[in-house]
């Protein structure tokens, strides 16, 4: 026969209810890719159906796939600077 042990309620809470905090970061990461890919698929609309100046379009897909990755690093990394700055002066009185 063999004995099953119990389990404590939290770690089957966990189990059953896995539901995450979605961090800032992460929205923001999404959003950067929403729009990136919007953009290529805006590009590649306007290069079938030649519309003109798909060529500039495509140049700027370019520039915005680096361009907006470091963009929203430095945002990041700046609102990081300022919670813990904030943080710092809370402490102090």
């Amino acid at each position: 026969m063999s004995r099953q042990t119990k389990q404590p309620e939290t770690q089957t809470n966990r189990q059953e209810n896995p539901k995450r905090k979605i961090a800032p970061k992460q929205i923001a990461a999404l959003v950067c890719v929403v729009l990136l890919v919007g953009m290529y698929i805006g590009a590649f609309v306007v290069a079938c159906l030649d519309l003109g100046d798909s060529g500039r379009l495509f140049a700027g897909c370019l520039v915005a796939t680096i361009g907006m990755p470091i963009l929203l690093w430095l945002l990041i990394w700046s609102f990081d600077l300022m919670k813990k700055r904030r943080d710092e002066g809370k402490g102090q009185f």
